[in-house]
């Protein structure tokens, strides 16, 4: 891994690390220690979210005409700004407005970072750059959360306050990292500069794209299967039907992120040389299991014990699955995107998967609101079955190259291009 890279993934990594000290703790915060309300805390979450799908269809445009830096950069400021915003803000006006720029910060700085790991990786490197990056992230989400689960106090506000500036700071460490990052000279994809011309009918050429307009639609399914109904759907069916008690569900979420953490470099070593259409499938079969268990784990009456393990069997197999796709589908979407658009892909992706994590909670949450327990796992069966069915379609349409680069790297030049024709006749 290259010195920029290396300072890109530790940049990401502290940052990570001041959004898990505020992430479990911000509905608290706002409805409760600032005295604000449940529906200004549901406003303000409602915000970070609204305000990513606002301005991630500008992002990819801003990434290809000025370069992933700048962007990300102002990024991280705006991110800090809102961070620290909202650690200060007593009234309602001032905590939404916060919540905007801390979203729409967030929602900048990802497809900067992933545009610019592609532009200091290689074909072959890229899978093992997002896989350091999805471990990091998990690393460095966790970590903060335990660590400011013991600096919190609800009786305080001001010990949120430090840790929303702590979270501040940390943006600011990233931008601070990546701003001294020296991208390749000659980025390692193709016309990979960016110019004004780039971006125009930079969507046409998107929609255009069947692979990636496929990918978009099997990337929806994926996001909304699994991280749509982490904090919604699944934990209110695991407190209202398997009956655990919310300390269990915390335990649960730790089984998430220890799966991920000790699965991510032993998988990588699995899937990295098999096609990545065929991962894609697997994780479909993997979670179905995931998703019965979970079903599973609500008919398991007066066995207290076995219904709690196969829930939280659920969440371990969600991180195996996670653990899979992290070296496959980001590079994926890099390898898909024509040079002078990998900004305007990366973006797209983002808003796709923002939209996911948009609708994933309300139908969640709707649907076992309302009883419909039985109805909710077998949409999430379907949903995990269709990933399988629409990884393995996605496989038909894509080269070699993209569907397995390792092996389309060792293949000598002359057969590569043969197989590439074939492909696309």
């Amino acid at each position: 891994m290259g010195a920029a890279l290396r300072r890109i993934q530790l940049g990401n990594a502290l940052s990570a690390f001041g959004n898990g000290f505020t992430v479990p703790y911000l509905y608290v915060y706002v409805a409760n220690v600032r005295n604000l309300g449940a529906s200004t805390a549901g406003v303000v979450l409602a915000m970070l979210a609204v305000s990513a799908l606002v301005v991630l269809p500008l992002t990819g445009r801003a990434i290809d005409r000025r370069g992933p830096l700048p962007v990300a950069v102002v990024g991280t400021v705006a991110a800090a700004a809102g961070a620290l915003g909202i650690g200060l803000s007593a009234t309602e006006p001032m905590v939404i407005a916060s919540a905007i720029a801390l979203g729409a910060g967030i929602a900048v700085i990802q497809p900067a970072l992933a545009t610019m790991i592609v532009w200091c990786s290689t074909t072959v490197t890229r899978s093992r750059a997002f896989a350091t990056q999805f471990f990091l992230n998990n690393l460095g989400l966790g970590v903060g959360g335990l660590v400011g689960g013991q600096l919190v106090d609800p009786a305080h506000a001001s010990s949120f306050v430090r840790l929303f500036a702590i979270e501040a700071v940390m943006f600011l460490v990233l931008g601070a990292a990546i701003a001294t990052v020296r991208l390749p000279k000659s980025p390692r994809v193709e016309d990979a500069v960016p110019t004004e011309e780039r971006a125009k009918g930079a969507w046409r050429a998107l929609f255009g794209d069947r692979r990636m307009v496929w990918l978009c639609v099997l990337g929806f399914v994926l996001f909304f299967a699994c991280y749509g109904q982490f904090e919604s759907g699944l934990a209110a069916y695991a407190t209202e039907v398997t009956r655990i008690a919310p300390a269990t569900l915390g335990i649960a979420l730790a089984a998430n992120t220890a799966a991920i953490v000790a699965a991510q470099f032993v998988v990588l070593r699995l899937v990295e040389r098999r096609r990545r259409s065929r991962v894609m499938a697997l994780v479909g079969m993997v979670w179905t299991v995931a998703w019965t268990a979970a079903g599973l784990s609500g008919l398991v009456h007066g066995a207290q014990a076995v219904a709690t393990t196969l829930l939280i069997s659920t969440y371990a197999l969600f991180g195996v699955g996670e653990s899979m796709l992290a070296p496959t589908v980001a590079p994926l979407v890099a390898d898909l995107a024509p040079a002078s658009l990998i900004g305007q892909y990366n973006s797209a992706f983002a808003l796709v998967k923002q939209l996911a994590l948009a609708v994933g909670p309300a139908v969640g949450a709707l649907m076992v609101g309302h009883g419909l327990y039985v109805a909710y796992i077998a949409m999430l069966v379907l949903c995990c079955v269709g990933i399988t069915g629409l990884a393995l379609w996605l496989g038909r349409m894509l080269s070699p190259a993209q569907d397995q680069p390792h092996r389309a790297a060792a293949v000598p030049a002359p057969r590569a291009e043969a197989e590439a024709v074939g492909a696309a006749a």
